[in-house]
């Protein structure tokens, strides 16, 4: 099912079913493929009364008392209001280890008790609309996945964020609505024993050059990083013709694996020699276990897909909202990147100097899925699947 398509069927079903649920206490339930720190519904409120479009919400107010505050006096008054609401709710799609990390440096720099629900990202979108639909106050923020925050923004129920930190953010890194806390950046990468030191890939575009027949490897679902090369060469001045000619050759290189972590187990077993499009987190992660891959020094342009937060507009605590998004966008990105994880700020990494960082365009790769897709698995098509 293609992205759009499936973000629109979920939102669908989640106001359908937050239509049929608003009288409950809590329009979701916990299944067992998700996992709840501190179970989050405990501490949420139904409302009575769904504010106009041009109404201010009371978070909204909450939110506007800071606007144009900065630095030390900032995060004093932040920090003292966040400390008398006492609580926060948060609902990630973080991996279990990372958000674990996150909370309790959280909770031990503030007085606040957090509450976390965490779920696959679709999910999340699902919890998000439902409780939105229904007036429930389920969560104060939600993180997650781009085209989820995109599809949570298009429902309104986000309000903007404007603090200082998100001048920190990188540009492919700010969205209206919501802002990025993390990116998966696409770069190639390659096992250090079959690809001597001055033989690593300088360009994407040597990947397409024989050399590497049966020594390389492409990703089953990464048509967003094939969709943010495109773009990148067409504005370097390459015809369409030329770059879809680029990546058949690519693919005719090519060795095809589903996951990038498969992909990066298989690149540190020697199954082939470069993985064309691998995130570069997984690599330092499996570096740091000791196998023999690198993405150093970077192929630029890297492409970033972002993982962002956004402010709920009917968040029960407003002010621990606003305190935990100033402070995941500054000190927790150092928490982050010490989690294995990419910072949206890519604060501290010297690896990333004189590296151009471009967006993925999640937005145009939601509204065309359909021709992306599509086209992604014709130029994969007579390609070898292996791993799966």
């Amino acid at each position: 099912m293609q992205i759009r398509h499936r973000l629109a069927l979920l939102i669908a079903g989640s106001l359908a079913l937050g239509l049929l649920v608003g009288c409950s206490n809590s329009p979701t339930a916990t299944t067992a493929q998700e996992t709840t720190t501190t179970a989050a519904t405990g501490s949420g409120t139904t409302g009575t009364t769904e504010p106009a479009a041009s109404e201010q919400t009371e978070a909204e107010k909450v939110y506007a008392q800071f606007d144009g505050t900065t630095g030390e006096a900032r995060r004093a008054a932040l920090t003292t209001a966040a400390e008398e609401e006492g609580e926060l709710i948060i609902y990630t799609s973080m991996t279990s280890g990372v958000i674990d990390e996150v909370v309790s440096v959280f909770e031990d720099t503030f007085k606040i008790d957090v509450s976390v629900y965490r779920a696959g990202s679709e999910t999340v979108l699902q919890r998000v609309i439902q409780e939105a639909s229904a007036n429930f106050q389920g969560n104060d923020v939600v993180e997650t996945n781009a085209g989820e925050m995109i599809a949570v923004n298009e429902q309104g129920v986000l309000a903007p964020y404007t603090g200082e930190a998100r001048d920190k953010v990188i540009p492919a890194g700010l969205f209206d609505g919501w802002t990025a806390t993390r990116i998966n950046l696409f770069v190639p990468s390659w096992n250090t024993e079959l690809v001597k030191p001055g033989e690593e890939p300088k360009s994407w575009e040597e990947l397409a050059d024989p050399k590497w027949q049966g020594k390389i490897s492409m990703e089953l679902g990464d048509s967003d990083w094939m969709l943010a090369l495109w773009e990148y060469w067409a504005s370097q001045g390459k015809s369409d013709a030329d770059i879809e000619a680029l990546f058949r050759k690519m693919a005719s290189n090519a060795k095809v694996v589903k996951g990038h972590t498969v992909q990066s187990e298989l690149l540190g077993a020697g199954q082939f020699a470069v993985v064309m499009s691998n995130y570069s987190y997984i690599v330092a992660k499996a570096a740091d276990k000791g196998a023999p891959v690198s993405y150093e020094p970077i192929v630029s342009p890297a492409f970033a897909r972002p993982n962002g937060i956004g402010l709920m507009k009917n968040a029960a605590h407003p002010a621990a909202a606003l305190l935990f998004t100033d402070w995941l966008l500054t000190e927790g990105q150092q928490v982050i990147a010490d989690e294995g994880l990419t910072p949206s700020t890519l604060s501290g990494d010297p690896t990333m100097e004189g590296v151009e960082v471009l967006p993925v365009p999640i937005e145009r790769l939601m509204a065309e899925s359909a021709k992306w897709n599509g086209l992604y698995e014709d130029i994969l098509k007579n390609s070898e699947t292996v791993g799966n």
